[in-house]
């Protein structure tokens, strides 16, 4: 084998191993069922991507601080088999959230369900119970 060629193979090989890999965590790792919150607030940003959907809600507090979450949802393929559209959600939608904090202390929370606009409430699809009730 040529040299310079098994060189680059090895130096490759060495870059594929030391590229951090973004790693999918469980829920249990990165939300706490024991700290529920229900969130009400404007849609202001979403991602409708993989391997979750994200959107993002400002809330605002009794003194009119300004807060803004990210919430996670499941993958958009689980979402469309509940019922999602891409546009079901949109930017300036009135919303609750029900879900579970960051264990972190973070501005995040893994979505369980949500109450669109019209009063429809809908599953997020989470792994930490996911039931939209009547």
């Amino acid at each position: 084998m040529n040299p310079k060629f098994a060189s680059a193979i090895a130096g490759i090989g060495l870059v594929v191993v030391a590229t951090p890999v973004v790693a999918h965590h469980s829920f249990a790792a990165e939300y706490d069922t024991a700290r529920p919150i229900v969130l009400k607030g404007v849609v202001t940003r979403i991602e409708w991507t993989n391997p979750h959907a994200h959107f993002f809600v400002e809330t605002k507090d009794d003194t009119g601080s300004v807060t803004n979450w990210k919430l996670e949802m499941a993958s958009p393929n689980v979402l469309v088999q509940l019922g999602w559209r891409a546009n079901s959600l949109k930017v300036g939608d009135d919303v609750t959230v029900e879900g579970s904090t960051a264990k972190d202390g973070s501005k995040r929370a893994n979505a369980r369900v949500i109450t669109l606009a019209g009063g429809r409430r809908v599953s997020a699809g989470s792994s930490g119970g996911d039931v939209a009730s009547p």
